[in-house]
């Protein structure tokens, strides 16, 4: 090392002593005119990382919460700990609650827009889950041991309180990154096909930063990436890369590896360690828009290292005896709601009450699917229109409100309970559907790696699906929750699920 960086000196030292001296004066006279980057502080260096906001967040709701439920108690008069400790424990135990079920609906995310109604509602969910959860568990402790048995008033006073404070200060944080964020751009590396229509699809999201376009190739440069309006391709990365401090958000990946210089690669990954994060086009999907487009993936996307679908994974097991407790206990539940949805069902428009359909489940296989009858009956039919659309009329009065309500779907318990369905997954697709997607779109088949499910990610995201197209958008959110699945993405659609029972529409 030492010997190269007197080989290094030694290489400068000759050409300053070869160059001519006005060049030489020159050269230094510019560097001395070259404004020096702004030394920042920690703080704002630290703001730059994407898990800065998550961290003051998490900080913000620990210390939230021991204010809220030490001076609710403090004046409550809260007397039924026998000891500090005793009062340390229940507080941390439900504010761990408190983070994860916050964590399910995105609550700590840097790109979850916290200033909107919809997250509005879903953190009023988690919160009241968060209560619920953290109080069975304290009560059920406190059978046992009559000293962890705090005042039901005090919890119940605490969450009210706790609930509009920490949804302010995530619309105040989410203020100021959007207002730090806006300053900067994304860096996108290719001018191709790929990264054209990563600019259509970026144009029609809800991110607002600047795209800049760079081509390595220098094929395209001072052109337009997609037509009139669009960025203007340049060059020039090194310089680029060289302000990646506080200038941008990120580099986005948007050409084919083998075309990018292998120098500009080893570039990147110590941008990626060192400055800021480097995107691939499906990461970048992944991070900000919660799905996976067809077009970025391949026959042997399944295979790549990160996918929790291992046949040995322990999150199988969980999530089969999660299906189980479900669909048994929704059973008994939801038995007196059932027999009044089937009593209506049959005085309006007589029987069959149930729906039977063969639909495609885990591995292409086959499995009748039961459902409350919301249509008037008819003979299966062969025509190429296969959906069902807005304010169709073979809908009956009774059908519209059950489907609104999702309590058409209340029969679907049986299939999760046997086995053939889970209570969370992409949808089961009926077989003459499934083989026509199949033909029709690429990949459409990797959504038959999981089970599918009375929700999922795409039924919480996406509206209603009436044409080929709705199938493919579909697609892409079936194939992020094959790629991320887990126990907290699942827990975030349980969530999102209750919201769209209560505050969306159903067709």
């Amino acid at each position: 090392m030492a010997n190269d960086k007197f080989v290094s000196t030694l290489r400068l030292g000759f050409r300053l002593r070869n160059e001519p001296l006005a060049d030489h004066a020159g050269r230094v006279e510019a560097a001395a005119r070259r404004p020096r980057p702004r030394r920042r502080s920690l703080l704002a260096r630290a703001s730059d990382q994407e898990w800065s906001a998550t961290a003051f967040l998490v900080l913000l709701d620990v210390a939230g919460w021991f204010i809220v439920y030490g001076f609710t108690s403090f004046v409550r008069g809260d007397a039924y700990y026998s000891s500090p400790f005793v009062f340390l424990v229940i507080d941390l135990l439900q504010v761990t609650v408190i983070v994860m079920a916050l964590f399910a609906v995105g609550g700590y995310d840097r790109s979850t827009e916290t200033r909107s109604l919809v997250y509005a509602t879903e953190h009023l969910l988690a919160i009241i889950v968060a209560a619920v959860v953290s109080s069975a568990v304290i009560y059920s402790a406190a059978t046992y041991d009559q000293t962890m048995k705090p005042s039901r008033g005090v919890i119940l006073v605490s969450f009210i309180i706790f609930l509009p404070v920490s949804l302010e200060y995530r619309r105040w944080l989410r203020g100021r990154v959007v207002a730090t964020i806006a300053e900067r751009a994304f860096l996108v590396i290719g001018s191709g096909e790929l990264a054209q229509r990563f600019y259509q699809a970026y144009k029609n999201s809800p991110n607002r930063q600047r795209l800049e376009f760079v081509d390595v190739q220098h094929e395209r440069i001072g052109g337009h990436i997609a037509g009139t309006g669009s960025p203007i391709v340049e060059g020039d990365i090194e310089t680029k890369l060289g302000r990646m401090g506080g200038n941008y958000s990120g580099v986005i990946l948007a050409d084919r590896i083998d075309l990018i210089p292998p120098a500009l690669v080893e570039r990147l990954v110590r941008t990626q360690f060192q400055k800021t994060r480097v995107y691939s086009i499906e990461s970048f999907y992944e991070s900000q828009w919660r799905y996976v487009p067809v077009d970025v993936i391949d026959q042997v996307w399944p295979l790549q290292a990160g996918f929790q679908l291992a046949r040995n994974s322990p999150y199988h097991y969980l999530k089969r005896l999660c299906d189980l407790l479900g669909s048994i206990s929704g059973l008994i539940l939801f038995l007196p709601v059932l027999a009044l949805c089937a009593a209506l069902v049959w005085l309006e428009s007589g029987r069959p009450i149930l729906y039977c359909q063969n639909r495609v489940g885990r591995g292409g296989g086959e499995f009748t699917l039961y459902k409350l009858r919301t249509m008037r009956a008819r003979e299966e039919d062969d025509s190429d229109d296969i959906y069902t659309r807005k304010d169709d009329p073979r809908i009956t009065r009774v059908g519209r409100w059950l489907r609104k309500l999702r309590l058409d779907e209340l029969p679907q318990l049986w299939n999760v309970c046997s086995g053939e369905m889970s209570l969370i997954g992409p949808r089961a697709e009926w077989t003459k559907c499934a083989n026509r997607y199949e033909k029709q779109i690429p990949f459409y088949h990797f959504r038959h790696l999981v089970k599918p499910g009375i929700t999922g990610w795409a039924q919480v995201n996406y509206p209603y699906g009436e044409s080929d197209q709705d199938a493919i958008e579909k697609l892409k959110f079936d194939l992020y929750y094959i790629r991320r699945y887990s126990l907290q993405l699942d827990a975030m659609i349980a969530l999102k699920t209750v919201h769209v029972m209560l505050f969306g529409g159903g067709r």
